[in-house]
């Protein structure tokens, strides 16, 4: 098969690869005190929906620990400040450092430094409650309600230095009405999220995405 791709691939320039499936294909865990995602994927995991294997857990807080015990997966606590996440960066550096091939942000609310990113070269999948319209800062579902939205979502992407700004992977709406009130939408909410969420990482892990720039083509 290399033999035959390869003069086809130099005829038009391609940049390529073969892979194989890989049980032992490492993952890392980002998250802070929203524990859906996280749980959802070390379930998939737990029942082989997802290639690999989840390595390690780092949150900024310590709440979550023993939710992950169970599991048997090491959780370690780093936490950030503003005046010490330069140190902080550096300690994920040093745990994340040959112990995953990829980085996914459960619901981990800080923002990762260009410099981080760069040291790091690893792939990082984020994902957030947004699809159209977003709404930033505090309390997104919160503006969703007041502003009487039809339907709320959520995207999974790579993560670049821009914020939100990454190639996207997966997205996913659900229709609401009038009658959902605040505590519905974060139900739904969490819910699309643990979805597409899992799914980026699914198709990252069987190499079904290539990015073309800021755009990917993902093959289900």
């Amino acid at each position: 098969m290399r033999r035959e791709l390869e003069p086809l691939a130099a005829r038009f320039g391609m940049d390529w690869r073969l892979s194989r499936p890989d049980p032992g294909k490492r993952v890392a865990i980002l998250v802070s005190r929203l524990d859906h995602c996280l749980l959802d994927l070390l379930w998939r995991f737990e029942q082989g929906e997802l290639e690999g294997r989840p390595a390690l857990v780092v949150s900024n807080h310590p709440e979550l620990e023993s939710a992950v015990a169970p599991f048997g997966i090491p959780f370690q606590h780093v936490p950030v400040t503003p005046a010490t996440k330069p140190e902080a960066e550096t300690e994920l550096l040093e745990l994340l450092g040959g112990s995953a091939e990829l980085v996914v942000l459960a619901r981990y609310m800080q923002i990762l430094s260009g410099g981080f990113l760069e040291a790091l070269g690893l792939p990082v999948i984020n994902i957030h409650h947004s699809f159209l319209p977003a709404f930033a800062g505090s309390s997104p579902y919160r503006q969703a309600l007041d502003r009487g939205v039809k339907i709320i979502g959520a995207t999974s992407h790579y993560v670049t230095e821009t914020l939100d700004d990454g190639p996207i992977i997966e997205q996913d709406v659900e229709h609401v009405t009038h009658r959902d009130d605040l505590d519905d939408l974060l139900r739904i909410g969490r819910d699309i999220e643990r979805v597409v969420l899992a799914r980026a990482v699914k198709w990252h892990l069987e190499d079904r995405v290539l990015v073309d720039g800021r755009r990917t083509v993902v093959f289900r």
